[in-house]
């Protein structure tokens, strides 16, 4: 009898000691379940292109960025890379000087330069910087991100990061590739035609469907909002990307961030930080970095106002708060508005009038496609800790609007000449000031230039400008002399190198 009962105890513990080999798989440092999250604290991004700061010489560079952000309630900086020479020597400073200033990074793949049968190169890039003091984990992983990419092998990425990752890209709800990711992006901050165009009639999807797709495809998992101020890129035969068009903008700005308040998604990405080409950047012209010709449309139009704008909708977002009023603290105007009317005729020396590589389709010449969804209006947004009287006068024409307390926002038709603002209450002046841009209408280096400019009172106690690496390509492509950064000098009346007359478009 001992010998049975000692054999059973024997065999009993063998299967003991054997199920968990067969029974449970091996993780080998990445997760191959089911992908769920827990995550619950809020948190916002801001896209920063690696691609275009190659002439950065240490972290202290970056300190600027972090710290900017920093003030604002921006919790990381999405790293957009490529594959050029120096990322690797960028993204060391980048993370070196978010550890130093409290800040959290992550990389995003850019996939115009990556591709998706590059699923272990990419992971073994996340290894690299996987355990940095400044990477952002969520859930305890590591928050990886990308610029499309739809197709990649998740797990074989995963595998060569060798750590559990939270992979959240800008996939696309169309393609139904959704089960092995943990989140999604969506890229697409503007209204458009659904083929990355200006919408035309009959064709429209709007940010809030846009939302409404990626919710529904990622059934329950984290949806990584955009946000975006502004969207417009005018480069000709200058480059061999030439791309020419813009995306409906106008109070975008202000309308999105009270959308993310009634949608309050998981995540939001600022599009972006610094992206001059599109024009879409909220962080500092100064901010150090090449230019391929951007510097047309961005020297004098410094965005630094949607920044401040965006700081109490940033608090109120990571509250819960379905209203801004408020965390707004103290006094402020924004406002904004292009340089000139959109009639404006620039053919004679625009910059896309050559033709030029168009294996994109994106380029068109003249007037940028989709000119005609802009309005030709002054916007104003007022943030108020109690009711007050706003008025604002763009050439001669003067209007004035009795604003609440909270965030309001305005619009005045956009007339040439000096732009001005004021808000008053109870009889007593609280804010005032002239703009440093006035309206023209010449064509300012030549070209046509529907970017915006931004400004804000009380107005900043220094000019946001251009440095010398952001300006070496100003001229490519330009037919007419052009003066730089000569916002807020005697200059600026003679930046319109050329007079073009003014002609009615057709």
């Amino acid at each position: 009898m001992k010998n049975l009962l000692f054999s059973l105890l024997v065999s009993l513990l063998g299967a003991l000691l054997v199920l968990p080999t067969t029974a449970v798989p091996v993780s080998q440092g990445y997760h191959l379940a089911p992908r769920a999250s827990n995550a619950t604290s809020r948190l916002v991004f801001a896209h920063f292109m690696i691609g275009i700061v190659g002439n950065r010489q240490s972290a202290a560079d970056y300190d600027a960025d972090m710290q900017r952000a920093k003030s604002i309630g921006i919790d990381a900086f999405a790293l957009n890379i490529g594959v050029d020479p120096y990322t690797d020597t960028q993204l060391g400073y980048a993370y070196e000087s978010a550890a130093n200033n409290g800040m959290k990074v992550f990389i995003s793949f850019d996939f115009n330069w990556w591709s998706t049968g590059q699923a272990s190169a990419i992971g073994a890039k996340v290894a690299q910087y996987a355990n940095r003091t400044a990477q952002l984990r969520v859930d305890d992983r590591v928050f990886v991100s990308s610029f499309a990419g739809d197709g990649l092998d998740v797990s074989a990425m995963e595998k060569a990061a060798n750590t559990s990752l939270f992979f959240v890209p800008n996939f696309h709800p169309a393609n139904n590739d959704f089960g092995d990711i943990d989140g999604a992006l969506n890229w697409m901050a503007w209204d458009n035609n659904g083929n990355n165009k200006a919408p035309t009639p009959g064709h429209n999807v709007t940010v809030a469907e846009g939302d409404q797709q990626y919710i529904a495809a990622l059934n329950g998992k984290p949806y990584l909002a955009p946000a975006s101020a502004w969207f417009s890129t005018h480069y000709g035969a200058e480059v061999s990307y030439s791309k020419n068009w813009v995306f409906p903008s106008d109070l975008l700005w202000f309308n999105r961030w009270q959308d993310i308040l009634t949608l309050g998604p998981q995540f939001v990405e600022i599009v972006t930080w610094n992206d001059y080409g599109e024009s879409h950047y909220v962080g500092p012209l100064s901010s150090p970095h090449t230019d391929d010709g951007a510097s047309k449309w961005a020297m004098d139009m410094p965005h630094n106002g949607w920044l401040d704008m965006a700081q109490p909708f940033i608090a109120a977002y990571k509250a819960g708060a379905t209203s801004v009023n408020s965390y707004i603290t103290a006094d402020k105007l924004i406002y904004w508005y292009r340089p000139t009317p959109k009639s404006l005729d620039c053919d004679s020396t625009d910059n896309t009038m050559t033709m030029a590589n168009n294996a994109s389709g994106n380029f068109f010449e003249g007037r940028p496609n989709g000119w005609q969804t802009l309005a030709d209006e002054v916007f104003v947004v007022a943030l108020l800790t109690s009711p007050a009287t706003v008025k604002a006068t763009s050439g001669n024409q003067t209007q004035t609007w009795n604003a609440p307390a909270g965030a309001s926002a305005f619009s005045l038709p956009m007339g040439v000449g000096k732009q001005s603002f004021s808000v008053t209450r109870n009889g007593q002046t609280v804010l005032s000031g002239t703009s440093l841009k006035d309206i023209v209408d010449t064509c300012i280096c030549g070209i046509y230039n529907f970017n915006a400019y931004v400004g804000e009172l009380p107005a900043p106690t220094t000019i946001d400008a251009l440095q010398p690496a952001g300006l070496v390509s100003l001229s490519a492509g330009l037919k007419v002399p052009c003066p730089t950064n000569t916002l807020g000098s005697s200059n600026a009346a003679k930046v319109p190198a050329t007079a073009v007359p003014r002609v009615t478009a057709a």
